[in-house]
């Protein structure tokens, strides 16, 4: 009788186990039969976004000659054209954090491949200079959002594999800036001739970038709704609701302590808090890799606007200067897989950093010297030179512990170094324009690799922007 009386209580205080199917548990849990597919989509995503984070530039250099003549454009009004794509990465990019926030990363690179399709479909028909400008900055806002955005969503989705996925779209990013510059003079005479024929083919890579980012909208879209049906079935809004989810917590917690046996009472569960934003303007190291980025995006732009002019007025036909481009773009094919993955793996990434600026520095020499008889050594060297980029966003993922604290290095990181880097190019146009020649341009490149050095070398140095911050 007592043995029975024993067994009533104890199933009496004991709340039944509920099992569900496998599958529901599995979709609850986030398993591997329910997260698989979304990160095989996501991985065909960030490659197919990654390829169109440059075509929309280096497509524009390999035919600068040919739009300027069209539009009617000065060597001034041509530097100006080269520095729109920093200009709008550092207006725009600053936004991506926060529309993050508020939509989803996913539906912000969903929305900013649209936008890349249209600037580049419309642009090469807008009529004049201003137009060209306003669809180029369309398009350069699209792009400006995915490049703050890719590595949030590298560290969120793959954090054990920051390096290798980091190197995947960086890869993919320098196969689609080589491939522009390689193939659009030939597809457009292949074309008629025509580069606003050349120009606009592009959008068509950008509109297949849209698709696979489309389920990731809808599974935002359908979570949300999810939560507010939820609110609204139990007749509450949502300060309300969350109160009475509070509340029902809190009883339910209570109860557990007091069926506890004595002496062996549950602790409450904390609180799950949203890891706080590090305020990373008082970090140096943020400073520094800002710097840094600002740098090697100048180096960069200047190469992809001007680089394939300097051999075309050093007597290389066109169609070489394009491929010329081509190959310092392709460089960073190999080179952008390997280098991240070996930037983790080292504590300081500064004797990386020295290495990339002493072959841009003499790639510069070259180009000064001998432009058109050692023209192809010195487009592989200043390949080499330009994977100073992968590099500094696989920083931007080794400089911050917290997924918020990434998001609010990328677009610190970026935005600011854009805005250093919108005068170069523009520089160097009023520099040719003026000197009739381009040993004064390149003097200058040549000169603004030596910060570059010293900020990354700063940067590459082992601490995160929390600790800093938190100092």
């Amino acid at each position: 009788m007592m043995g029975r009386m024993a067994a009533e209580k104890t199933r009496t205080m004991t709340p039944p186990t509920v099992r569900r199917p496998a599958a529901r548990d599995a979709g609850k849990s986030g398993g591997p039969a329910t997260r698989a597919w979304p990160k095989r989509l996501l991985v065909l995503g960030i490659v197919l976004s990654a390829l169109n984070l440059r075509p929309a530039i280096t497509s524009l250099g390999a035919l600068l000659e040919e739009v300027r003549d069209g539009l009617g454009m000065s060597g001034s009004v041509a530097g100006l054209l080269t520095s729109v794509p920093p200009l709008c990465f550092a207006v725009f990019g600053v936004m991506a954090p926060r529309l993050a926030r508020r939509f989803g990363a996913g539906a912000v690179v969903c929305a900013g491949m649209a936008a890349i399709a249209t600037g580049l479909l419309v642009r090469p028909h807008a009529g004049g200079t201003a137009g060209f400008l306003a669809a180029s900055a369309l398009a350069l806002m699209g792009i400006a959002v995915s490049n703050v955005l890719m590595p949030v969503i590298v560290k969120h989705w793959f954090p054990d594999r920051v390096g290798s996925m980091t190197g995947l779209y960086s890869m993919a990013l320098a196969l689609g800036t080589s491939l522009a510059a390689a193939v659009t003079v030939p597809l457009t005479d292949a074309l008629g001739g025509s580069w606003r024929s050349g120009l606009s083919l592009w959008a068509s890579l950008a509109v297949a970038a849209i698709l696979p980012w489309l389920p990731f909208v809808r599974r935002r879209a359908e979570d949300s709704g999810r939560q507010e049906r939820a609110t609204e079935n139990r007749g509450e809004g949502p300060v309300e609701g969350r109160a009475a989810t509070s509340r029902i917590a809190g009883r339910r917690t209570e109860a557990a302590r007091e069926d506890s046996p004595a002496g062996h009472r549950t602790p409450a569960a904390p609180a799950r808090e949203e890891p706080p934003r590090p305020r990373v303007t008082r970090s140096r190291t943020a400073w520094a890799l800002a710097a840094f980025f600002g740098l090697q995006a100048t180096a960069a732009y200047i190469t992809m606007g001007w680089m394939a002019q300097i051999f075309r007025d050093a007597g290389v036909p066109a169609g070489t200067a394009g491929l010329l481009l081509a190959v310092t773009m392709v460089m960073g094919v190999p080179l952008a897989f390997v280098i991240p993955r070996l930037a983790t793996r080292l504590p300081h990434q500064g004797p990386i950093v020295l290495a990339l600026g002493v072959c841009g520095l003499a790639g510069y020499a070259g180009l000064y010297l001998a432009p058109a008889d050692g023209a192809w050594a010195w487009a592989v060297l200043l390949g080499v030179s330009n994977c100073a980029f992968p590099l500094a966003l696989t920083m931007v993922g080794m400089r911050a512990r917290t997924g918020p604290g990434v998001a609010q290095l990328s677009a610190f990181a970026q935005s600011t170094g854009y805005l250093i880097s919108i005068p170069g190019p523009l520089l160097v146009g009023v520099l040719y324009q003026h000197s009739g020649g381009w040993g004064l341009p390149i003097a200058l490149m040549s000169a603004l690799m030596i910060p570059q050095m010293v900020f990354g070398f700063l940067a590459g140095r082992d601490r995160t922007v929390e600790d800093e911050a938190d100092r």
